[in-house]
């Protein structure tokens, strides 16, 4: 095993090309603070070899063989929630980006960019930075795809841990009311507060999460699994199941009894 080198950013490469992975081993540890301490060919090694360096960063191609790069940033994030992913990728549709959200990458550069801009990449996820959220809300049509359909994504299976928030709870409730779609002013009323406290609330939240807007902190929580996000139409918020309708009947219809 790899001894730790103080200091240093400790990362681990996947890419099933040997020469890429060459080319991205040099361009890397050129920089003194960046330290490769494995470079690998398909997504069952990154796997494998992550579990047992536990490194501070895993850089990933997407399409990798026996388990692809986004199926292997997913297993990762899972088990070992403090590395952070970075997938690199040529594609350009949005579907490639909505899988690489669902594993939980904290980057999705592309494959040819500059190799200063994948430096510092590595610096900021390093840090805890989610840089994609930058790669989405950079494309407005993927941006409302997005919260469209967040309540789908999950990176953490059921009864898993989520990770720890931030936010006051009346804080994680003010952005879980506002992903139904609520103006501020909607949101004091339900929760009986004023509304320039509901602003109050807001500023602090985008100061702590370090976003911009109520979007970028609504999808933030929703990934983080701190919020549940919009139901579906036809959803019951409470359940996730079908919403009841009133002319539903509860129990078989009661017997009348026959004159005699």
């Amino acid at each position: 095993m790899n001894e730790k080198i103080e200091g240093r950013i400790r990362v681990l490469l996947a890419d099933p090309s040997e020469f890429t992975l060459l080319g991205l081993k040099q361009v890397l540890e050129r920089d003194p603070s960046i330290e490769v301490v494995a470079a690998v060919g398909d997504g069952e090694e990154v796997v494998a070899r992550t579990s047992e360096l536990e490194p501070d960063v895993v850089v990933t191609d997407f399409d990798l063989p026996k388990l692809s790069g986004t199926a292997a940033a997913q297993r990762v994030r899972r088990e070992l929630p403090h590395v952070a992913v970075v997938i690199l990728s040529s594609h350009d549709e949005e579907q490639p980006l909505f899988d690489a959200i669902r594993a939980g990458a904290a980057a999705y550069p592309r494959k040819d960019c500059e190799p200063s801009e994948l430096l510092e990449t590595i610096r900021k996820v390093k840090d805890g930075q989610f840089l994609i959220n930058e790669t989405i809300f950079g494309r407005p049509a993927v941006a409302s795809r997005v919260l469209a359909e967040f309540r789908e994504l999950s990176v953490y299976g059921p009864g898993s841990a989520h990770v720890f928030a931030p936010l006051s709870p009346r804080e994680v409730q003010i952005l879980d009311t506002i992903s139904q779609g609520r103006t501020n002013k909607e949101v004091a009323y339900a929760l009986t507060i004023s509304e320039q406290t509901v602003k109050n609330h807001m500023s602090s939240i985008l100061r702590k999460l370090s976003v911009n807007d109520r979007t970028q902190a609504v999808v933030y929580a929703i990934r983080q699994g701190w919020i549940s996000g919009p139901p579906r139409e036809g959803t019951d918020r409470r359940t996730g199941g079908p919403r009841e309708t009133s002319d539903r009947r509860t129990g078989p219809p009661e017997r009348r009894s026959q004159p005699r």
